[in-house]
């Protein structure tokens, strides 16, 4: 219960999936959290949840693509709880699934402005709260896409790639500063943008049961089953790791 007593973290896309069950996890084990997304009343409501049940949290929303956005929430989440030592880049999209020659520019660039920029910008203003702090953990959600190709969604493969060795190069020049930047890699988790994919491909449980075939363990994963990941990388149990790539795929990438 106490892995993160004293911490301060800020999720993006906190509101939903992935982002919901690591703020949930991070408050139960001690951390005070804000959670940011652009859907407000989710977020809102996450919040509410976790102080009913004891933890520390607060929403705002969050454009993770407006550079003035960010900077404004992380002073405020700064005033409210002190110098953030975790943040956890999770927002993210999926963008559109057309083969590279049939993408346009407006479509790249969407995907790019919250994937890739939005991760350079909430690392940008957190460096200095980390600074001030003395410590920090930044945990930026890639995917098994940004290990491997599947011939689908290429804006949406570039971006985590571009995640996965942003990580990496910011894990060396942050180092000095007591602050480490990991990424983890999920396979097929069932969030509500996963299950939105399934239904734009006809019977979402055929669907389901195509993608529980692709994992070795035999079924997709659930958004706690990386949220339990982001919890240790926050951790001093993680205090020895930076720069590297945490795989929770079910085995989708051993193949």
């Amino acid at each position: 219960m106490n892995r993160l007593k004293g911490a301060v973290a800020i999720v993006t896309g906190g509101a939903v999936g992935i982002g919901r069950a690591a703020c949930v996890r991070l408050a139960e084990e001690g951390a005070a959290v804000a959670i940011t997304d652009v859907r407000e009343d989710d977020g809102r409501a996450l919040a509410a949840d976790i102080e009913r049940a004891g933890g520390v949290a607060a929403f705002w929303r969050l454009d993770v693509s407006s550079e003035a956005d960010v900077q404004q929430v992380f002073a405020a989440v700064t005033a409210r709880f002190g110098p953030m030592t975790v943040l956890v880049n999770n927002a993210g999209i999926s963008g559109v699934n057309k083969p590279t020659h049939e993408i346009t520019e407006a479509e790249w660039d969407a995907l790019m402005a919250v994937n890739v920029k939005g991760v350079f910008f909430c690392t940008k203003h957190a460096i200095p709260a980390m600074r001030q702090a003395g410590r920090g953990s930044i945990i930026n959600l890639s995917s098994i896409y940004g290990l491997i190709g599947a011939g689908d969604v290429p804006p949406y493969h570039a971006s985590k790639g571009a995640v996965r060795l942003m990580t990496k190069n910011d894990a060396l020049i942050y180092a000095p500063d007591r602050i480490r930047v990991n990424s983890i890699h999920p396979g097929f988790i069932w969030t509500p943008m996963v299950e939105s994919f399934a239904g734009s491909q006809g019977d979402v449980q055929a669907v389901r049961r195509a993608l529980d075939a692709k994992h070795p363990l035999g079924h997709v994963g659930d958004p706690d089953d990386i949220a339990w990941g982001v919890v240790y990388l926050a951790s001093e149990e993680a205090r020895f790791i930076t720069g590297s790539e945490l795989v929770i795929d079910g085995g989708y990438t051993a193949q």
